[in-house]
């Protein structure tokens, strides 16, 4: 049986320095598309399981934790509400070699109905951006998201400008490839809880978020999401989504990013680093 892909691989290279150039190998990130699709669950126990599932998204994204991105985009774009909405999740069966393993199909329990044709058409992919919902405040609000509360997270700001630093040291695949992006989870004492790497630093925030919804861990209200780039709309909308309160970003916020986390009251932290940091919405969670 063929196996899903690896996150990085080997390839030929003529390098030059100083001068000189000569035959070389080196590592680069894996980028592949991943379709996803969606399906009711079949009913009743003597139902097929081949129901029809729709094509809802495609995304560059590196593989691993494919089922964790499939989920973590459902989860951010307002199709799973919870975990009890979900039957299962597997690549695809169809048996059509390489290509199952670029094609996730999630499959809702019976009873649980979702507007594919909204979502189908509110969604637009690239691998910079991930899988990105319509830029409305308004239809978050129209989905019931609301303000998050004060007083489920609190941190120093020294420790907050020490994250980016401890995010980089578990990049294994930064590490060896310098060309991926990074999505950490910390709790309030500053432990990294879980790191997640893609070619699409929104895929990233994706797999943060669908895996802890696959543990039955949301809504996040504990936790601080920091992430190795800039921070979007995108970025913060899910953020918001799994009930994060604080989002930590090495670079720069976007305006829409600024203006989504104070209406909502997300701490957004941006050029955070040793020595310092700017705090643009919700102070309050920063001592």
């Amino acid at each position: 049986m063929v196996q899903p892909s690896k996150s990085i691989e080997s390839v030929r290279l003529e390098r030059t320095r100083g001068g000189a150039s000569g035959r070389a190998r080196d590592w680069v990130t894996v980028e592949e598309p991943l379709e996803i699709r969606v399906a009711p669950s079949p009913a009743g126990p003597e139902a097929s399981p081949g129901a029809p599932a729709r094509s809802v998204a495609v995304t560059m994204r590196t593989p691993g934790e494919d089922f964790a991105l499939a989920a973590g985009f459902l989860v951010t774009e307002g199709v799973l509400k919870g975990r009890e909405a979900l039957r299962e999740i597997t690549y695809c069966r169809s048996g059509r070699g390489p290509q199952e393993y670029n094609i996730v199909e999630v499959r809702l329990r019976e009873g649980v109905t979702v507007d594919l044709d909204r979502l189908s058409r509110n969604v637009y992919t690239t691998s910079s951006c991930g899988v990105c919902g319509k830029a409305s405040l308004e239809a978050l609000e129209i989905r019931g998201c609301a303000p998050l509360p004060l007083g489920t997270l609190a941190l120093p700001g020294a420790l907050l400008a020490g994250l980016p630093d401890r995010l980089l040291a578990a990049q294994e695949d930064f590490a060896r490839t310098g060309g991926i992006h990074a999505a950490g989870l910390f709790d309030a004492a500053g432990e990294l809880v879980s790191v997640h790497e893609d070619v699409g630093r929104h895929n990233a925030v994706d797999k943060a978020v669908g895996a802890a919804f696959l543990a039955g861990e949301l809504p996040l209200l504990e936790r601080a999401l920091v992430v190795s780039g800039r921070v979007s709309f995108e970025v913060v909308q899910k953020a918001l989504a799994a009930g994060i309160p604080l989002v930590a970003a090495v670079g720069a916020p976007s305006s829409l990013a600024v203006s989504l986390a104070r209406r909502f009251r997300i701490t957004l932290a941006g050029f955070v680093r040793e020595g310092g940091f700017n705090l643009y919405s919700a102070p309050e969670r920063v001592s």
